[in-house]
């Protein structure tokens, strides 16, 4: 049985990554597996523990760092969030394909970790629609808006390192311009 291919989703807060990786775990013909994410923050309202995040307290996150059990970990607005290794691990090992939603700093730990992993980066048409649609959603909380935007800049600013940049300005086509590297690579491990 080969090993599993890991796909990376990355891109500025806003930019639409939900909506792409929605449709990328629909799709059949990829095949592919959601990878966990384990936070610190508090679960929101209609969240499912071990579903949509593992939630930890900031003690058993600290001992997953110590213990080197995540592939990447990064704070945000004073929480932790990583990719528990084991969980990739045990997917790929049995030949399943695992996508992983990361912010941009951490795509580097995971390609060390596993090279052949394929990284996407997800863009907006420009910063300006970027901008909107932060407004749009943190609406009266400019405190958050002036964070998120600056995070998107300084995330905007390292997208040249990727090989995979996609421009989200259409769902489907960013969706389609994945699988279609996604299903190459795939075909040549057969």
């Amino acid at each position: 049985m080969s090993k599993g291919l890991v796909v990376i989703l990355s891109g500025a807060s806003s930019v639409g990554k939900g909506g792409i990786r929605d449709k990328l775990l629909e799709d059949k013909d990829m095949n592919l597996f959601f990878s966990i994410s384990e936070t610190t923050r508090p679960q929101k309202e209609g969240e499912v523990d071990g579903k949509d995040y593992y939630f930890v307290s900031h003690k058993d996150f600290a001992n997953s760092v110590k213990n080197r059990e995540l592939l990447e970990y990064t704070e945000f607005n004073g929480y932790y969030y990583g990719t528990p290794k084991a969980q990739v691990k045990f997917l790929t090992d049995k030949g399943k394909n695992v996508l992983i939603e990361v912010e941009a700093q951490g795509v580097g730990p995971i390609k060390l970790n596993i090279p052949d992993a394929l990284a996407f980066f997800v863009m907006p048409k420009s910063f300006e629609d970027l901008e909107k649609q932060i407004h749009e959603i943190y609406k009266d909380d400019e405190a958050s808006i002036t964070r998120r935007l600056n995070k998107a800049k300084m995330d905007m600013e390292i997208a040249p390192l990727f090989r995979n940049i996609v421009y989200n300005d259409d769902t489907e086509k960013a969706f389609n311009d994945i699988k279609k590297v996604v299903m190459a690579e795939l075909e040549k491990r057969k």
